[in-house]
């Protein structure tokens, strides 16, 4: 490890501390250290450039962010919570059923963890509050936790990156994280359901069976949009990037034109939040973009991996270490951080060990998700506190039994790889 190597990790913790954004501290630590070691400051920024101009799936970034405001702007998420109502309503814990099942079929739409505890989880924890029917640090901590659920079934924005840095397809990744996803809520339902019994939840009200087609028939249209993004990514009409534009466009098409409850106010601030974090997002990549060529020019994944040789470890027990040693950084850094300047780092090791990448890529996304409700960083924590005012320590009193299931149905993906790639062999990945 070179001195301008160690000057610029020391300047980056440093600015990190005085609470400067991830992006521009990540920039201003690499420029560093190119001013040390004497390297060409245009010449690496043309590089990092031409890798910009031939990444044309990072265009499906800001258009799933955009469908998935559109989503949470209208009557659409209502529909879908009468929808998840019917379907899993009248089990003990309800509406913490609902909250997982809601996550579920708001995954489809939206690719974002966020999004969804911002958006249909703000709603659910009213509910679920109101008249003391559940105490709030619960009601926080299952939206948390089935909002995790969102990147893991396609669409989804963290498997758009990796597939950036691994060279990989989106296609295979987006399939891979169907078995996966269906995993996790099961392993969460069946958790609301124990606690549920325990603690005495209410049910919800049975729905008369004359009112289902008409729930059906409300919530068909958004729940299309699943179906005709991963048909058309899988038989070929349109590339990822497209289904991104095209998930965008159908979201607009509902609220606006459907169920006509978009105007251009709202479409306006629509917009303003997406080119937002949008912004944030460009501004990680940047900053990983020269990382990354930092940590090429270092040689730090050759020396990783011949460190690793010395110690003739099996694929499974490597994929083991590299999980705690990402839930470890999850539960302090940036989900998109970690994605596209630590992911880099181990995939050569990957690839000399004979793991499938596709396989990798849905594990490394489930430990970020689970890192995004992990204290004490927990980012999900935070929104969902900043929302609805309820405390962390609430929160976190409650989460724990939820991280515990999803540790264990990570657990349960590693040792049984198909969960990942059943779907994507058998559909020709």
């Amino acid at each position: 490890m070179s001195l301008a190597l160690i000057l610029m990790l020391l300047f980056f913790v440093a600015i990190c501390a005085m609470g400067a954004a991830i992006g521009p501290a990540m920039i201003a630590s690499g420029i560093l250290y190119l001013l040390i070691s004497g390297q060409d400051m245009g010449l690496t920024a043309e590089m990092i450039l031409n890798g910009f101009f031939t990444a044309f799936v990072l265009l499906a970034v800001p258009l799933f962010i955009f469908a998935a405001n559109v989503m949470n702007a209208g009557t659409i998420s209502d529909r879908l919570l009468d929808f998840s109502l019917a379907m899993v309503g009248r089990f003990r814990g309800g509406l913490a059923h609902v909250n997982i099942f809601t996550s579920l079929i708001f995954s489809g739409m939206s690719g974002s963890a966020i999004a969804d505890a911002a958006g249909v989880g703000k709603v659910l924890i009213g509910m679920m509050r109101r008249e003391g029917r559940y105490p709030p640090g619960f009601a926080a901590a299952i939206t948390g936790a089935s909002a995790t659920i969102g990147p893991i079934i396609p669409p989804s924005i963290p498997m758009v990156l990796y597939a950036l840095v691994s060279d990989q397809s989106v296609g295979a990744l987006f399939l891979g994280g169907v078995g996966p996803g269906l995993l996790m809520t099961v392993a969460l339902m069946l958790m609301v359901w124990a606690i549920a019994w325990r603690r005495g939840f209410p049910t919800e009200g049975l729905i008369p069976w004359r009112d289902y087609p008409r729930i059906i028939l409300r919530g068909i249209p958004p729940l299309l949009m699943p179906g005709i993004l991963l048909g058309g990514i899988y038989g070929g009409v349109f590339t990822p990037t497209e289904a991104a534009a095209v998930a965008a466009l159908y979201a607009l098409i509902l609220a606006g034109l459907v169920y006509r409850v978009l105007g251009l106010r709202k479409l306006f601030d629509i917009l303003v939040d997406t080119i937002r974090a949008s912004s944030v997002i460009a501004l990680i990549i940047a900053g990983a973009f020269l990382f990354n060529y930092i940590v090429a020019t270092e040689q730090i994944p050759n020396a990783i991996a011949a460190w690793l040789s010395e110690f003739d470890l099996s694929p499974t027990v490597f994929l083991l270490m590299v999980s705690v040693m990402f839930l470890g950084f999850g539960c302090f850094l940036d989900a998109t951080t970690m994605m596209l300047v630590l992911v880099p780092i181990i995939l050569p090791s990957m690839k000399a060990l004979g793991i499938d990448l596709v396989h990798f890529g849905v594990v490394v996304v489930v430990n970020m998700m689970i890192g995004l409700i992990t204290p004490p960083y927990g980012v999900l924590l935070f929104v969902i506190n900043s929302l609805t005012g309820i405390e962390l320590r609430a929160m976190i009193r409650e989460i724990w039994a939820f991280i515990a299931v999803l540790l264990a149905a990570l657990l349960l993906m590693i040792l049984v790889p198909d969960i990942v790639l059943w779907l994507p062999r058998t559909l020709g990945y």
